[in-house]
C-alpha cells in the first residue's frame, strides 16, 4: 500500500470487515489541535531521534500480545504519534497490518524515508481520521503524554473495534542502576536552572518528570484516561551503545531541543566526561524499564 501523508480513501462505519487490511482513514476531521512547541520540538532532531533513541525488546511485543488476548499478526493497527517509526517497525515485523499516525512533519519525513511501505497519515490522537470501530489495536509508544487525554481517550474507543486494545507504553530508565540515578540528579539540577517552569511541584509528573523527560517518569505519574481499566505490565531490558550514541539518546529529548544549542550542548558535553570516566571502554550500558498499560474496549 502506498504511504500518504494526508487521509485517503473514506472509511464506513459498518463497512465490510476488511480483514487483515489497515483501518481506513475517513475524510479529514476538523484540524487537529496546535500541537505544543515542546512536542514539535523533535522535528529539529528527527534523524536523530531515530538514529539513537531506543528500541523495545520481543517481550513487550509478547506482553502486548497477552494482554490484549490476541496475535499481533494480522491486527488493524495504529501507532499514533509514531514519530520516526521506532515502534511501526516492531509492530510491523511481527505481522500486524499498521499505519503510523504522526503530526510532526519532520518525524513524519523521516518515518517515510525508513519506512516507505508503512501507511502514513498526518494526525493526532485528539482526532483520529479513521472510522469507527475499524481498528484492532491502537498504540501510543512514547507518546500518549502529549495528547489531550480527556479527548483521545474517547477518540481511541470509537476507532477501536469491540474487544479491541489501547496500549500506552514508554521506557524509562533504570533508576536502580547506579550511574542512572546519578545521571538523573544531575539532569534534574540543570533543568532546575534552565526551565525551572518544567521543574517545580506543577509540572507535569511533578519534580522526579523534569528530568524532563530524558529519563522518562513512571506510569503513575502519567495522565492515564480516567474511566478505562488499565493492566500494567513491566518489561525490564537493556542495551549497550557507544557513548556518543548514548549522548545522542539524551539529547534528542524535547528538554534539551527547546532549551537551545548553548545550554545542551554544555550540559551534554560536561556529561561526556562524566560518563567517559565510568565507561572508559566508549561502550554504555542503557538500562530501561518499559512501561506497559493495556485497556481492552
Amino acid at each position: 500500500m502506498p504511504t500518504t501523508d494526508t487521509p485517503g480513501t473514506p472509511g464506513t462505519p459498518g463497512s465490510p470487515d476488511p480483514g487483515s487490511r489497515p483501518p481506513s482513514p475517513q475524510p479529514p476531521p476538523p484540524q487537529p489541535s496546535p500541537a505544543s512547541p515542546r512536542a514539535l520540538s523533535f522535528d529539529r532532531a528527527a534523524a536523530q531521534y531515530g538514529a539513537a533513541r531506543p528500541g523495545y525488546p520481543d517481550a513487550l511485543l509478547d506482553a502486548v500480545e497477552e494482554l490484549a488476548g490476541r496475535p499481533l499478526r494480522g491486527a488493524r493497527a495504529l501507532d499514533v504519534g509514531a514519530g520516526t517509526g521506532i515502534s511501526t517497525r516492531r509492530l510491523r515485523d511481527r505481522g500486524a497490518a499498521v499505519v503510523a499516525v504522526e503530526p510532526g512533519p519532520g518525524m513524519a519525513a523521516e518515518l517515510r524515508r525508513s519506512l516507505p511501505d508503512v501507511p502514513l497519515v498526518r494526525g493526532d490522537g485528539n482526532h483520529l481520521p479513521f472510522a469507527a470501530a475499524s481498528a484492532d489495536l491502537i498504540t501510543y509508544a512514547q507518546s500518549w503524554h502529549w495528547t489531550d487525554s480527556a479527548r483521545a481517550a474517547p477518540e481511541a474507543m470509537r476507532v477501536l473495534r469491540p474487544g479491541g486494545a489501547l496500549a500506552l507504553w514508554w521506557n524509562v530508565a533504570d533508576p536502580g542502576v547506579g550511574w542512572i540515578a546519578e545521571q538523573g540528579a544531575r539532569l534534574l539540577g540543570f533543568f532546575a536552572t534552565e526551565l525551572p517552569e518544567l521543574a517545580g511541584p506543577g509540572a507535569p509528573g511533578g519534580p522526579a518528570a523534569a528530568h524532563t523527560g530524558a529519563h522518562g517518569s513512571p506510569v503513575s505519574a502519567r495522565d492515564l484516561p480516567a474511566g478505562l481499566t488499565f493492566v500494567h505490565r513491566r518489561v525490564p531490558w537493556t542495551r549497550r551503545v557507544s557513548l556518543d550514541t548514548h549522548l545522542a539518546n539524551l539529547g534528542s529529548h524535547s528538554a534539551f531541543l527547546v532549551l537551545g544549542d548553548e545550554p545542551a550542548g554544555r550540559f551534554l558535553s560536561e556529561e561526556r566526561e562524566h560518563l567517559a570516566r565510568r565507561f572508559p571502554d566508549g561502550l554504555v550500558e542503557e538500562t530501561y524499564v518499559v512501561e506497559l498499560s493495556v485497556t481492552i474496549r
